[in-house]
């Protein structure tokens, strides 16, 4: 940031005199004196001699507004070297604002004010700014800027506006927003609360050699536009290619799946886990399993599911909801079992379903 302002504030006056209101000899000569100083890094002479020349030439005609406005360039290009870029945004300010000055040449200046404020901190300032530059400019890299300066500022909705229209202007350039653009993206549209938005430029860009990091990125953001379905597609299309393989990784797959409308998925991916003795075949998990069966209202499979699951727990209350499930699906024999299991437990309520096959 430092370079790229002393470049932009180095000798820059030269190149605006020529459309610029005639200088006398003297103040040129003084001029190309004091550039050469602050290229050879006698920063505070520039700074001081620019400042007493730029106060004695302000409330003269319009040459010496000129000059004035010219010697305030210097010493901001002398304090930006001197990594104060607020004081010499404040000098820019001034050169722009007095008298008679050329309107390109104070649009410059805007312009270059701005990248000082941001590298100051002063980002609501630089905002102002690049929202007066842009107002008559079109110019990416200043949007990409007041994106995220709005993005900083948490003003989500302004930052949404403007990332529309630097994804507009780069489409227009046939450009594609590199990684750090990326990213700004996301946070702005999650934030701004249009993760639809997001979701769909991240889908047009997903393919078999997409990272991790994107199918991820595209799962959380269909989650929180309230799309379980596309999150569980995409997490499962993820898994299938390879993207994602730890254990933590398989079991929001799962849960996906369960949230998303497809259980079955959700109950296959469980079952081949204890099958492979990747999980531990335990209470909570076969519970899991069965319940997952239930909702795809797999018979066969539920059943077998809470079957294993009241032979685990022997819990009497699992042998009568094993025993309810069969009854609503017609399998009175495995009903009969299961009620007959719970009340020789003690179930009172399973004693009372048994009396009815009676």
């Amino acid at each position: 940031m430092k370079q790229f302002l002393c470049v932009l504030l180095l000798g820059a006056w030269s190149a605006s005199a020529l459309a610029s209101p005639a200088l006398r000899g003297d103040v040129i000569a003084d001029l190309n004196a004091l550039q050469a100083q602050l290229q050879e890094g006698a920063l505070s002479n520039v700074v001081e001699r620019a400042t007493a020349q730029a106060e004695r030439l302000s409330a003269g005609n319009q040459a010496d507004r000129w000059a004035s406005a010219l010697y305030q360039q210097l010493a901001a290009g002398a304090l930006a070297r001197q990594e104060q870029p607020g004081p010499a945004a404040d000098r820019l300010a001034t050169a722009r604002q007095l008298e008679g000055i050329d309107s390109a040449q104070a649009a410059r200046w805007l312009r270059e004010e701005a990248s000082l404020r941001r590298a100051a901190g002063q980002r609501d300032q630089a905002i102002e700014l690049l929202s007066e530059w842009l107002a008559s400019h079109q110019d990416i890299d200043a949007t990409w800027q007041l994106t995220r300066l709005l993005a900083q500022q948490e003003r989500w909705e302004e930052a949404a506006n403007w990332l529309d229209q630097a994804l507009e202007q780069a489409s227009d350039l046939n450009q594609q927003p590199d990684e750090n653009q990326q990213a700004l993206m996301l946070a702005v549209y999650r934030n701004a609360g249009q993760s639809d938005q997001a979701l769909s430029y991240l889908l047009e860009g997903l393919n078999a050699e997409s990272d991790a990091i994107q199918w991820r990125q595209a799962a959380g953001l269909a989650q929180q536009a309230g799309q379980a379905g596309v999150a569980a597609g995409l997490w499962e299309m993820a898994w299938q290619l390879g993207k994602l393989t730890q254990s933590e990784d398989r079991w929001l797959l799962i849960q996906l799946h369960l949230a998303g409308g497809t259980p079955a998925r959700a109950a296959e991916h469980l079952e081949q886990a204890l099958g492979e003795g990747n999980i531990v075949r335990d209470e909570t998990n076969l519970r899991l399993l069965a319940n997952a069966w239930r909702q795809a209202k797999d018979v066969e499979r539920a059943l077998n599911a809470w079957q294993a699951l009241a032979l685990q727990t022997q819990s009497a209350a699992d042998w009568r909801a094993y025993g309810q499930l069969a009854y609503a699906w017609g399998k009175d024999d495995q009903a009969q079992q299961a009620f007959a299991q719970a009340s020789a437990l003690g179930d009172e309520e399973a004693s009372q379903w048994l009396a009815s096959f009676n």
